[in-house]
């Protein structure tokens, strides 16, 4: 099959032909039709995070099922299915505590004494974040993937693997949004959008949007943004904190810079939560001033939201069928696996709320 391939960091994907391995008992092999470009694959792609290489990225995809192993219960073949890069084992003490996301069980991968699922000249490709989905096939665990209704497009379908389950999550598991609340979100991509979304349908009555592209902050009203903000602008701290009467109820970081998640703990109100959904590089550490503990606030990190996958991208997709998920202007555009560079470059400069590869 073909495949993007990351063979150096900051260096371009090339596109070439790998191998993928049949299902065993507890694996789907899915047909790949649409993978987003997240922001979270050019963490790697340009080394602020590490990852053994060459491999595959990609992680937020949809398909439809071409082959499963003798175990598999959940879904079957012709399926269509959005993949999850957290699967779980469903036994361990995070699994027991309803904590899916966190599990870190080994039974979800291939041991050492078995074949790679990907490999290329006889070569172990390892796979990245559980899917490595920039490829025309993918093969997970049965416990990485979903069904969801058939009707879904696949294109929008892939967003809801990472951007909008994670953003969805952080306001329906992590914060528990109550109707009236108050909200802000820094960072107006694919996850933050996400997010004010799910603030709207939530119910929220002052959902604040925070990003320094303006052409963001228009495509946030149209998902629910009440309020924007420039995220460049002075004083914004204390505009919000006066615009909102202390703070809001909710802040909710959707950017990974040590900047943006301490102005969500600045902006929330006394006894409120700051989530903290990007990815702060290695190394980096953020400033909390001590007294503000005083006001019973709470900072929270997260992993895709904290999400109930099997749960919740179903009904996520039901959302958008029924009219309540906004996603069709979120896609800026759709390409081909050959563009995936281009691809990329648009994301490094912002310009782009999501592009989305498409496999005929």
């Amino acid at each position: 099959m073909k495949a993007a391939i990351l063979h150096e960091v900051g260096k371009a994907l090339t596109i070439e032909d790998v191998d993928i391995a049949q299902p065993s008992a507890r694996e789907v092999l899915i047909k790949t039709k649409a993978v987003g470009l997240c922001r979270s694959d050019l963490h790697f792609l340009d080394g602020s995070y590490p990852h053994p290489l060459p491999c595959i990225l990609g992680h937020e995809a949809a398909g439809i099922v071409e082959a499963i192993g003798s175990d598999v219960k959940d879904v079957k073949v012709g399926d269509h299915v959005v993949t999850f890069l957290a699967p779980h084992c469903g036994s361990c003490e995070h699994c027991d505590r309803g904590a899916l996301t966190l599990c870190q069980d080994p039974s979800t991968k291939r041991s050492e004494s078995e074949a790679p699922r990907l490999s290329q000249n006889g070569a172990t490709l390892p796979q990245f974040l559980n899917i490595s989905a920039f490829a025309e096939k993918i093969l997970v665990h049965e416990n990485g993937c979903v069904a969801i209704d058939k009707n879904m497009p696949f294109d929008r379908a892939a967003l809801l693997g990472c951007a909008v389950v994670t953003g969805s999550g952080a306001i329906n598991r992590e914060s528990n949004v109550k109707k009236g609340d108050s909200v802000a979100v820094i960072g107006a991509g694919g996850i933050g959008l996400s997010a004010i979304n799910a603030a709207k349908v939530a119910g929220a009555e002052h959902i604040i949007a925070i990003d320094p592209l303006p052409q963001k902050l228009e495509l946030a009203k149209t998902m629910g943004a009440t309020h924007c903000y420039d995220a460049l602008s002075d004083n914004l701290t204390k505009t919000i904190i006066a615009d909102t009467g202390g703070g809001v109820h909710h802040a909710i970081e959707a950017v990974g810079r040590t900047e943006t998640t301490e102005l969500a703990w600045n902006i929330t109100r006394r006894g409120g939560q700051a989530t903290i959904l990007g990815m702060i590089a290695p190394g980096q550490n953020i400033s909390i001033h001590g007294p503000t503990f005083l006001q019973a606030k709470t900072i929270k990190g997260s992993l895709m939201g904290g999400s109930v996958f099997k749960d919740d991208m179903p009904e996520l997709a039901q959302q958008y069928l029924n009219g309540d998920l906004k996603l069709d202007d979120v896609i800026a555009e759709r390409i081909r696996l050959d563009d995936i560079n281009e691809g990329f470059d648009k994301l490094r400069h912002s310009e782009n709320a999501r592009s989305v590869i498409i496999f005929e």
